[in-house]
């Protein structure tokens, strides 16, 4: 069983939250392992359809645990092994978030209380964001010597562009919640005691939604930055749903004046 994270289940929606509260959720090298593992298995899950992301206790994440990184077993001691090995262990460690960009389902960061490094970067990967006001938000990296490995470097331009993404990551700047919100950083402010209702809101509203068109719409979207790769994924994907059952569906629950029940296929 994960020590350091928890996942539930409520029908379509999944509710995975980071489990150090007393640590403030500060990552650790077993907690990739675990959200590593975690992604294998919710991968290809069809039953899923939204998956809210967020921390036990007060914090979302306040970074990296240091003490865990250079410990007797971190990554800091795998360092004399070789260039090429701890540039492998590194990559390894994207997958613990990698795989929720790449999900069929969509995914929402729920932030409280601190989102700082690999915090941050841990809500990029999400699809959508939403803050309590109090929230502190930070790509503090540069303040220990290291940079934004885990997938901050990608995501992070494709919300507030590029020079927006240098100046928060070479200033290793903390912002709070409205200020993320002007930069487009996060989707949405909620009051901090509307967090998670305001999460779950927005989940249900997703997992209503035909699953089929919005993984199609999800890949087509991310592909932004290369037009024709774009174009040709939504075609792709637009061909699949007109074929499906669920577009078929989506006319009879018109026609009905009821709402459609999706199947996903």
């Amino acid at each position: 069983m994960p020590e350091t994270i928890i996942l539930t289940r409520q029908g379509p929606i999944g509710r995975l939250r980071l489990n150090r509260p007393a640590k403030l959720n500060a990552q650790t090298p077993q907690m990739w392992r675990e959200l590593r593992e975690l992604g294998r298995e919710l991968r290809d899950d069809r039953d899923l359809r939204c998956l809210v992301v967020g921390g036990e206790g007060r914090a979302f994440s306040s970074g990296i645990d240091l003490s865990e990184i250079t410990g007797r077993d971190g990554l800091a001691v795998a360092a004399g092994a070789g260039e090429d090995r701890l540039t492998a262990l590194i990559r390894q460690g994207q997958e613990a978030f990698s795989w929720l960009v790449d999900a069929p389902f969509a995914s929402i960061a729920a932030m409280r209380g601190y989102a700082l490094g690999a915090g941050l970067q841990l809500a990029l990967a999400c699809d959508l964001r939403v803050a309590a006001r109090t929230t502190q938000l930070g790509a503090l990296e540069f303040r220990y010597g290291l940079l934004p490995d885990l997938g901050g470097t990608a995501w992070l331009p494709r919300l507030v562009g590029p020079a927006r993404a240098k100046e928060l990551v070479f200033t290793a700047a903390r912002i709070d919640a409205e200020e993320a919100l002007r930069i487009g950083l996060v989707n949405r402010v909620v009051e901090d005691g509307e967090l998670d209702a305001a999460a779950d809101a927005l989940a249900e509203t997703i997992a209503a939604q035909p699953p089929l068109a919005l993984r199609h719409a999800k890949r087509a979207i991310d592909a932004f930055a290369d037009q024709e790769r774009s174009l040709q994924l939504a075609a792709e994907g637009q061909a699949a749903c007109l074929r499906s059952e669920d577009f078929v569906e989506a006319g009879k629950a018109f026609r009905e004046g009821r709402a459609p029940v999706y199947r996903g296929r």
